[in-house]
């Protein structure tokens, strides 16, 4: 896995998805995944996690897996120079994906209502621990291109907020129909009482 992209991806998603089952959102619900969409250009795009919230408003979670310099660098336990090496490419590794991250404008795309940024997702929570501390500019630089790093804890802290948002609207709605209801039955029986007057 340490050497295939596209297996580190889907070990990275798998992850994610883990997270969100254990939020308790649903999929098809209170998010989707792999939803594709198109910008203005025609051009498609697949984000790998759209979370809808209460008032039409979606957040953007992308899986961004950088294990090959996280992993020299974790496992180089007798040369500090090459252990400094690995840590550099670890933090220009996750700079990168910031930056590929930032050129895809996911809050432009078509059929989306995101807010202004995206959630980037990093599923080693050392390896988002060790980028954090080594290049603090980094947040910066998220921040700057509209996105904020997460980790496995924090997302899904924010996650469970999301779904307990999801819980008070849910029961605002069924609220709403109770009172909806009531006052339909009002309504019949009131003009039962004026017929019978």
């Amino acid at each position: 896995m340490k050497g295939d992209n596209k297996q580190q991806g889907n070990w990275g998603e798998l992850v994610l998805e883990r997270i969100l089952t254990e939020s308790g959102l649903r999929n098809g619900h209170e998010y989707e995944t792999q939803k594709s969409l198109k910008n203005d250009h025609g051009k498609r795009y697949q984000p790998d996690v759209v979370v809808h919230l209460p008032n039409n408003k979606d957040v953007v979670i992308d899986s961004k897996v950088s294990l090959a310099a996280y992993e020299r660098y974790f496992n180089e336990h007798d040369d500090e120079s090459a252990r400094a090496v690995h840590l550099k490419d670890h933090v220009n590794s996750l700079r990168n994906h910031i930056k590929e991250l930032g050129k895809k404008d996911y809050q432009d795309l078509k059929g989306i209502r995101t807010l202004d940024y995206v959630l980037l997702f990093i599923p080693i929570e050392s390896a988002f621990l060790l980028g954090a501390d080594q290049a603090p500019e980094l947040m910066k630089l998220a921040f700057d291109n509209n996105i904020m790093l997460v980790s496995p804890t924090n997302l899904l802290v924010a996650l469970r907020t999301i779904n307990n948002i999801w819980q008070y609207e849910y029961q605002n709605q069924n609220a709403q129909k109770i009172a909806d209801n009531a006052a339909k039955l009002y309504d019949k029986f009131h003009g039962f009482m004026v017929d019978m007057d």
